[in-house]
């Protein structure tokens, strides 16, 4: 199964935004840890505390946001948009067409960004 690491700021506080998504929670160990899924993804949320948030040896700290993410493909990219910004979630753009569909970025409550990506039918 392809699994995806995250860096979060607080597991507990991003659980609802990812279940919005459409992921479920399969594991959680103790409050810094927990595995979510959704067709196929496991998705690692990593929050402080974890060894995956401990700096490295450079002194580099780890740490939520970025620009690599998720893609979350949806029938309805507005109804999608809709649903999340009634959770609180932020926005990084406006829907973008492309060749292939429409597009946004969306940060869960630790600045992540979750591409959400609406497929053009034709």
């Amino acid at each position: 199964m392809p699994t995806v690491r995250y860096l979060v700021h607080d597991v507990d506080r991003v659980l609802p935004f990812y279940a919005a998504l459409g992921f479920r929670l399969v594991d959680r160990w103790g409050p810094p840890f927990a595995i979510v899924e959704r067709q196929g993804l496991a998705l690692w949320l990593s929050g402080p505390g974890t060894s995956a948030a401990r700096p490295m040896q450079s002194g580099a700290k780890p740490g939520p946001g970025g620009w690599n993410r998720i893609v979350i493909e949806v029938d309805d990219l507005d109804a999608a948009i809709e649903k999340l910004r009634a959770a609180g979630a932020r926005l990084r753009n406006e829907p973008v067409d492309g060749p292939g569909g429409r597009q946004v970025l969306v940060e869960d409550p630790s600045g992540n960004p979750v591409e959400l990506f609406e497929a053009t039918t034709g």
